[in-house]
């Protein structure tokens, strides 16, 4: 088994699959957590050798504590797995939609996270990286940015709650700063992906937001923590 571990949530589709991939191209045995058995059983498969299935439902705390359970030390966590239940904008959205946005971008990531945190504490060079989305900057939201176009309120539980999940970012970059975490947020862009209808015919290619999300998984020791990134690597105002 190689000397340094990866776990991806939700890497059994998208820019998670691309980012197991890229990392175990890098050297790292990849754990690939899947609420699915059957598709992260495909991805280990297209991922290679490197690759070991790690159920887990991030939204689901029995999950979430069997499959801490079964790692002793982990290098890289790369909390990937998000919904984005509406397109709506805050006027056209329920209570629903944002429970459960908030339930899975948001709260699953602590848990998870706080889950996992024995293992990470047990790697010389923790990195922890939270994927993001553009659309949770608020300057974005509100001036000309590379990204989209800003002043559309739509998607307002998922946008919402990717804002929370920059704001945790950044608290538990300061909580931890002093043991040797790096924890970023990245901002991948649009991504030919399921999360957003219509996206796979014209959204990015996947891979390229992969990088961007390996890169900050390799910080050194003296690399940025608490900071929000775009995929080519520029810096995205809160």
């Amino acid at each position: 088994m190689n000397e340094r571990t990866a776990l991806v949530t939700g890497a059994n589709k998208g820019i998670g699959l691309h980012i197991a991939r890229l990392l175990a191209a890098e050297g790292f045995t990849v754990l690939v957590g899947s609420r699915d058995a059957e598709r992260g059983k495909r991805a280990v498969a297209e991922i290679g050798d490197a690759a070991r299935l790690l159920l887990l439902d991030v939204t689901d705390a029995e999950s979430i504590a069997a499959a801490a359970a079964r790692v002793d030390r982990l290098d890289v966590l790369v909390n990937n797995a998000g919904v984005n239940p509406s397109l709506a904008p805050p006027t056209e959205s329920d209570a629903a939609e944002f429970r459960r946005a908030y339930e899975t971008n948001v709260v699953a990531v602590l848990e998870v996270t706080n889950a996992f945190l024995p293992a990470l504490r047990r790697s010389p060079h923790p990195r922890i990286v939270n994927i993001s989305s553009g659309t949770a900057s608020l300057t974005w939201s509100t001036h000309p940015n590379p990204q989209f176009a800003p002043g559309a309120p739509g998607s307002a539980a998922y946008r919402a709650s990717k804002a929370a999940l920059n704001a945790l970012t950044l608290l538990y970059a300061q909580t931890l700063s002093e043991d040797g975490f790096r924890i970023n947020a990245l901002a991948p862009g649009r991504r030919a992906t399921d999360l957003v209808p219509g996206a796979r015919t014209s959204g990015g290619d996947p891979a390229e937001a992969a990088e961007g999300a390996v890169h900050l998984a390799l910080l050194p020791d003296d690399g940025p923590t608490g900071e929000f990134f775009s995929w080519d690597g520029t810096g995205v105002p809160w």
